[in-house]
């Protein structure tokens, strides 16, 4: 797998899609800062760490509107790539529907949201949308 980031958000997508209640992803830092900011941001219910002898997991309980059924995500999108990476500046830092979503950053003080960004006044590789 070349791109673990995009394969975490295709498998939160296709959860989505299917109706799935409970999804479960291989673990890395950067996954488990990812999914710490969705459940921060309220696009998903909750997490869990599972340590496996094997290998690690993150198992993400999905959000949905409990009278018409519909995902809490609307749209879940891939920014920066390993073929074509993609940096924000301060000055530049991208709005997701005018503010409405969020954008979520690498940067030296650590996996962010731009807003979080605008408010430390530091810049870096824009990993996702999230609406």
């Amino acid at each position: 797998m070349t791109d673990p980031i995009a394969d975490y958000l295709t498998r939160i997508r296709n959860a989505y899609s299917a109706g799935k209640k409970v999804v479960e992803i291989p673990s890395s830092k950067m996954k488990m800062a990812l999914t710490k900011i969705l459940c921060e941001k309220g696009y998903i219910l909750s997490y869990k760490f599972v340590e496996g002898t094997p290998a690690s997991t993150i198992k993400i309980a999905l959000k949905y509107h409990p009278q018409t059924k519909t995902p809490a995500i609307k749209a879940i999108e891939r920014i920066s790539r390993p073929g074509l990476r993609k940096y924000a500046d301060v000055e530049n830092m991208p709005r997701v529907l005018n503010g409405l979503g969020i954008a979520i950053l690498s940067t030296s003080k650590g996996v962010i949201t731009d807003k979080e960004a605008r408010e430390l006044n530091v810049g870096g590789e824009v990993l996702c949308y999230v609406y």
